[in-house]
């Protein structure tokens, strides 16, 4: 197995930007944004929180309108063209004024203080950190039994073909420096296979990583966004792309 490569000398952080895609989580979308920032706020981390509005067709955009008069740190944004988890978060990428980005999902299932931790690890040197249910610390609350089976076989085979240590690669709950999401452009996933994308190209490319363990818990309102049948093809096609880029690039996409 392949090891993560360990912090770099770097300059503290400034900023960071949230970024957080949302598609009809009118029933959570406030208190999501509330309790982030109060996190954020009371550890005293300079932030702004980038919602996404993909298409939502309840009224999530206007809660968004709404809360951002008393909440300054917060950008709603509304993705207009085609929609997607994937596209969403590139919106939220061409917007933010932050030096790291964290995503995080709408529907609360991510712990806020989660969020603190990976801004920590980021201002020791890495530029990425992963964090992961599955390991010592972590934990997924209420996960469907089969969501959880097919979790946990795809991020075997992921650790296998790719050599790594990492064992939750398609959580979507991670954390980069801005360097990081620049040097993977571009990115090819308009949907929830950029969960995938983005943490291995950063891994091929040469960018230092860490793991920390996280808590997760399934939503409590709305409707899950991802549909396994409609995903299979997608992850197996960004996979199998960034396994090519690691064998057949000859480096040339490597971080100099």
């Amino acid at each position: 197995m392949a090891k993560r490569l360990g912090p770099r000398p770097s300059a503290p952080l400034k900023l960071l930007s949230v970024v957080i895609p949302a598609r009809d989580e009118a029933g959570c979308i406030c208190s999501m944004v509330e309790h982030l920032h109060l996190e954020l706020r009371l550890n005293e981390i300079p932030h702004e929180i980038l919602v996404v509005d993909d298409g939502s067709r309840d009224n999530t955009w206007e809660l968004l309108t709404h809360l951002v008069t008393r909440l300054p740190e917060l950008r709603p944004l509304r993705n207009n063209g085609e929609n997607g988890f994937g596209r969403a978060v590139t919106y939220g990428f061409e917007h933010l004024s932050g030096d790291a980005v964290a995503i995080m999902m709408a529907d609360e299932s991510d712990d806020c203080r989660d969020a603190v931790r990976y801004w920590r690890e980021l201002n020791l040197g890495y530029d990425c950190v992963f964090g992961s249910r599955f390991v010592k610390g972590g934990g997924a609350v209420d996960y469907p039994f089969l969501k959880l089976v097919i979790n946990r076989l795809v991020n075997f085979c992921l650790r296998v073909v790719f050599h790594i240590r990492l064992n939750d690669v398609t959580n979507a709950f991670k954390a980069y420096r801005r360097e990081v999401i620049e040097g993977c452009r571009p990115f090819l996933s308009p949907h929830f296979n950029l969960t995938v994308e983005l943490p291995l190209k950063a891994i091929v490319r040469g960018y230092s990583w860490t793991v920390i363990p996280i808590t997760w818990r399934n939503r409590r309102s709305g409707a899950a966004k991802l549909k396994l049948r409609e995903m299979g093809s997608r992850y197996l096609f960004i996979c199998i792309y960034v396994w090519l880029e690691k064998h057949f690039s000859r480096g040339d996409y490597r971080r100099r």
